[in-house]
């Protein structure tokens, strides 16, 4: 319960979820490419810690799949028109990952499919890290509110480096040098600083 409380995070018992980056979304969604390159960094974490991913694509028939620079191949991919990303399909997919209890979400649009995310999640108890620097929207005034919003309905907000590190904890962690590469170039600016 404590855990929950402050917001540690231990690898085993996380899984990732990549909401909605695709194709459609690149020319409107404000710092796209930042977004992406940070959402990759979370990617190869993952991969590299073994963790479940989840990816949702919001009705691909209309808005493309998954952009091709996050190879998500290996993962489960669900469909949905709802705007939370946890639908039958993934539901499905977090009964079998029974050791899961923290879910690091990062995507798009922050205030509408990543917020519904959050909610639900909270709603099911799951400790919730919201990736800022992996999350936008069309308006900045929408991803500063979701913020505000998803921190006041309980979710923990983070960035990519801060989550990996703490994925790891400890220098001594086996995995500690892959995850030090991944992180080693600064995250791209995407407008969080105007925030302050």
């Amino acid at each position: 319960m404590a855990s929950q409380r402050i917001g540690k995070v231990f690898y085993k018992n996380a899984a990732l979820f990549i909401c909605d980056m695709q194709e459609k979304f690149r020319p409107t969604i404000q710092y796209f490419p930042q977004i992406l390159t940070v959402a990759e960094r979370l990617l190869k974490g993952a991969q590299t810690l073994d963790m479940p991913v989840i990816v949702t694509e919001q009705y691909p028939k209309g808005l493309g799949h998954t952009v091709p620079e996050l190879d998500v191949s290996q993962h489960k991919v669900v469909s949905k028109t709802s705007f939370s990303m946890i639908v039958p399909g993934v539901e499905a997919e977090l009964q079998k990952l029974n050791d899961v209890k923290s879910i690091i979400l990062c995507g798009i649009e922050a205030h509408a499919c990543v917020q519904q995310t959050v909610f639900d999640l909270v709603e099911k108890n799951y400790d919730v890290h919201v990736i800022v620097d992996a999350c936008s929207s069309r308006n900045l005034a929408d991803r500063m509110f979701a913020f505000e919003r998803m921190k006041s309905a309980g979710a923990h907000l983070t960035t990519s480096e801060s989550i990996l590190l703490g994925l790891v904890r400890d220098a001594a962690h086996p995995k500690f040098k892959q995850i030090q590469q991944i992180i080693m170039e600064p995250s791209p600016e995407s407008g969080l600083l105007s925030y302050s």
